[in-house]
């Protein structure tokens, strides 16, 4: 696994998933007018209704694995070195929380805008983000602790 760590310390991680999740809303809001996607169900009362409970949970859970992040010493950027495993939070039911929080996001701002393309796009930028930071970072992990995230992998599910 010698290709698992950046020169830099932390994971090979090439694309930023926060550029990536932008890139994905401008993809889906400029779809949206090339392409009238049909509406989402419940009418516009539901829908807010719906995004707002979407994106305080995406916020709640994606925040405070960031506040894990930081209260341990550590930068949430992948690319960086990891001292140490935050397993504590939202890391006891999800090992990417900060990607199940950008997804969520997604699928929240697309009811917020009745956009179709926004809330499909979610599944899509989760597909990019797993080849794109979620193996890379697994690969690094698992060189980096061994045998204790290979046992917190088989006791915590990857997404949800």
């Amino acid at each position: 696994m010698a290709n698992a760590t950046d020169p830099r310390g932390g994971a090979r991680v090439r694309l930023p998933p926060p550029l990536v999740l932008l890139a994905f809303i401008g993809a889906g809001v400029g779809l949206r007018y090339l392409i009238a996607p049909p509406p989402l169900p419940g009418g516009r009362a539901v829908q807010f209704a719906v995004a707002g409970v979407i994106v305080a949970v995406a916020l709640f859970i994606g925040g405070s694995a960031v506040g894990l992040f930081k209260k341990s010493g550590q930068n949430p950027a992948p690319w960086k070195p990891s001292p140490s495993l935050v397993l504590q939070g939202a890391y006891r039911f999800t090992r990417n929380p900060m990607y199940v929080g950008m997804t969520l996001i997604l699928v929240g701002i697309g009811f917020a805008l009745d956009d179709l393309w926004l809330v499909i796009g979610a599944a899509l930028f989760l597909v990019v983000v797993h080849y794109t930071a979620v193996l890379p970072e697994e690969a690094y992990l698992d060189e980096k602790f061994g045998d204790d995230y290979r046992a917190y992998k088989k006791k915590v599910r990857r997404y949800l």
